[in-house]
């Protein structure tokens, strides 16, 4: 599965969730499948794990395993099917919020600068009906000024839009060379890979509708959690992990939670240098009270 995926914080977060052998366990984003993996290392015959990804693609590498159930379905939607498969409460749930390396080093997905005339799609549900190319082909200006600015914290974020909007005026943009050349003039010439990696998250979140998701998994998640259960989420930038140190935050001022951790679970020297992805990964854990 590493040719898939690498898992991140695979040892820190498994621990964190403090399984047991006889628990229900959710893995909110399946991935590659490492994490999950391990989770059912931990598990007896009576202990179960169900899994969560909206990219079939990802599904299609879950194990033959009579322990694990594989949801194709957004985890804003957690809290539904733990009640849907009968379970009153869960014993603990683990999200790892990093895209997939399959999906960043698969050129016809479109998540990355990288591949030559790849298309603008991002879509981690293919069925979805919107892809990257709809956005920045019928977006108005200031729409997509508005998600650089928010979901990617671009710089000249106007400049940017003002710019997708005079290239797609001459012809549509359907791929990543069609974006590269639009935007051009704007990017800096020591830092065009930083810059560019900016405005394909911020396409990416506002395409699969990242943040409006996680919002919804932070508050199934606390209604999921049983007594005593674990939740640890993993977070890779500022806008997500602001989401989630907030919702925990709010979730122990109203005594539902307990932090775990105080100060974010960070990957090990060693870890980074073998998976440049992870650098900046951050763990948070809580336990319902």
């Amino acid at each position: 599965m590493s040719a898939y995926h690498t898992p991140v914080l695979l040892n820190e977060s498994i621990s964190a969730l403090a399984i047991r052998e006889d628990g229900v366990y959710v893995d909110a984003t399946f991935g590659g499948g490492g994490h999950s993996r391990e989770i059912l290392k931990h598990l007896g015959p009576k202990g179960r794990l169900i899994a969560f990804d909206k990219d079939q693609e990802a599904l299609a590498n879950a194990p033959d395993d009579p322990r694990l159930t594989v949801v194709h379905n957004d985890f804003r939607f957690v809290h539904n099917f733990v009640k849907y498969y009968g379970y009153a409460a869960v014993d603990g749930i683990l999200a790892d919020l990093g895209v997939s390396s399959h999906q960043f080093d698969t050129g016809e997905r479109g998540f990355s600068f990288r591949f030559e005339n790849a298309p603008l799609d991002m879509r981690m549900n293919a069925d979805a009906p919107v892809c990257a190319a709809d956005i920045v082909n019928s977006y108005s200006g200031e729409d997509l000024e508005k998600i650089f600015r928010l979901y990617g914290e671009v710089e000249s974020s106007r400049r940017v839009a003002e710019l997708v909007v005079s290239a797609r005026e001459r012809s549509p943009l359907k791929t990543t060379d069609d974006l590269g050349r639009a935007i051009a003039p704007v990017l800096p010439k020591l830092f065009e890979h930083k810059y560019l990696a900016k405005i394909y998250q911020a396409l990416r979140i506002e395409v699969n509708g990242e943040m409006t998701s996680l919002e919804g998994f932070m508050k199934g998640a606390f209604r999921s959690l049983g007594q005593g259960a674990r939740l640890a989420v993993i977070t890779y930038h500022s806008l997500e992990d602001r989401i989630v140190k907030t919702a925990i935050r709010d979730g122990c001022q109203e005594g539902q939670l307990q932090r775990v951790n105080k100060k974010p679970i960070l990957p090990s020297e060693e870890e980074i240098a073998s998976n440049t992805r992870a650098r900046s990964a951050k763990l948070r854990v809580a336990e319902r009270q």
